[in-house]
């Protein structure tokens, strides 16, 4: 891996796409988060309808060419270019990623589909959900077990004929409470004799297959998402074998080819939220007055601003170079590039979300503004795809095994 990194400039298209996105951010996304919210509040805490507007801003982003840009092939961009688009999508996590078609896990699946779907099975999944018209979920997290350890999944994948049959109880299966949701992903045990990382396989399910049921959908520091993190239960399930993503024994890396995207992507639209944060404080900062002068002229306050900002340019700049290490030598070569953004970025953003809720004193900690939910999903993101201690664990074995520049 280069420790100089010159990165290329940024295609016309690639240019082209952020002016049109900050433009749509702007004036279509931002001005419909009231509508999205208000919805949402009148359906109640637990429902997972589809507020309209989210239709119907997908229909007006691909119509400016606006859509499934996570996906070199579809899109032609690189991972580099990606990063500047997705960051402005962390504006409105609930709006803007899903109104260009890219929303985990329907990326991550995509992504899966793409690389190791047969044609009928790209055919029958891929390609609705690269036109927005379904919605999946990826059941792989087991509320039974230690499940950042990807070998600890119990669930069960066993050959009957020409079935598969699933046993097992899921959880956090984002997206399956969806109206919109079609079909399951499922990473199970095809052979639990078999070598550590050989044992798993992943399997798709769909949603309406006999024995797969939803029981609830959990919270996230209390905040019901739409699409749900579902507690999903599979009993007796039976697919066709040729619903085998891959081949047998190959699930665990199929699920790191799927996470190393994933979580580059997490972190990329994580660096949007810390900016809004950040803009909200300062705009806090300049209209509210307290003991006799503006908040924007206390001293304690500027440095925090100031910090904000060192810290923000410090995570996109690690987020960069990451992204630029997958375009130039693969996921593989970018994986400790990754990891280390997984760790930072996350901590970063919501230490300048808890900044500019501290600014905003009780309202800071209401839903009365966008800060507290953002707060509460990236505290979480320094859990899903993998955990921080996962994380800091390999990095720390790379650098042990490292060799130094000097020796010292």
């Amino acid at each position: 891996m280069s420790i100089y990194p010159a990165y290329p400039a940024p295609s016309d298209r690639a240019v082209e796409l952020h002016a049109r996105l900050t433009e749509f951010v702007q004036t279509q996304v931002l001005p419909g988060e009231p509508a999205y919210h208000s919805f949402r509040a009148e359906r109640g805490h637990d429902d997972h309808t589809v507020p309209p507007v989210v239709e119907e801003l997908k229909a007006k982003a691909r119509a400016q060419g606006l859509w499934n840009l996570f996906l070199p092939s579809e899109s032609g961009l690189t991972q580099l270019e990606y990063a500047t688009l997705a960051e402005l999508t962390g504006w409105s996590n609930n709006l803007a990623p899903e109104a260009l078609n890219c929303q985990a896990p329907d990326t991550g699946n995509m992504e899966l589909l793409h690389l190791f779907g047969t044609e009928e099975q790209r055919e029958r999944w891929l390609r609705p959900l690269l036109d927005g018209e379904i919605r999946s979920g990826f059941a792989m997290t087991e509320p039974a077990v230690a499940s950042s350890d990807a070998t600890n999944i119990e669930s069960s994948i066993v050959r009957d004929g020409d079935e598969y049959v699933l046993n097992g109880r899921k959880w956090f299966t984002s997206g399956a409470s969806d109206p919109r949701c079609r079909v399951l992903i499922l990473m199970g045990k095809t052979d639990p004799e078999a070598a550590r990382h050989r044992q798993q396989s992943m399997v798709i399910v769909p949603i309406d297959t006999p024995g797969v049921r939803v029981e609830r959908s959990v919270t996230v520091f209390g905040q019901q998402h739409q699409p749900g993190h579902a507690v999903t239960v599979f009993e007796d399930v039976r697919v066709p074998v040729t619903n085998l993503l891959g081949e047998e024994g190959g699930g665990f890396a199929c699920a790191q080819a799927r996470l190393g995207p994933g979580r580059i992507h997490h972190v990329m639209r994580a660096l949007g939220a810390g900016e809004r944060a950040l803009a909200m404080m300062v705009a806090r900062a300049k209209e509210r007055v307290a003991f006799g002068k503006p908040l924007a002229e206390q001293g304690a306050l500027r440095e925090r601003i100031a910090e904000s900002r060192v810290e923000l340019q410090q995570a996109r700049g690690l987020c960069h170079q990451a992204a630029y290490v997958i375009d130039s030598e693969g996921n593989k070569a970018a994986r400790h590039l990754v990891a280390a953004a997984k760790v930072a970025v996350p901590r970063i953003v919501t230490g300048v979300i808890d900044r500019a809720i501290q600014v905003h004193g009780g309202l800071g900690v209401t839903d009365d503004t966008p800060l507290a939910d953002m707060w509460g999903w990236h505290r979480a993101m320094r859990i899903f795809d993998g955990p921080d201690e996962v994380h800091l664990a390999s990095l720390a074995r790379a650098e042990l095994d490292a060799e130094p520049t000097f020796r010292v």
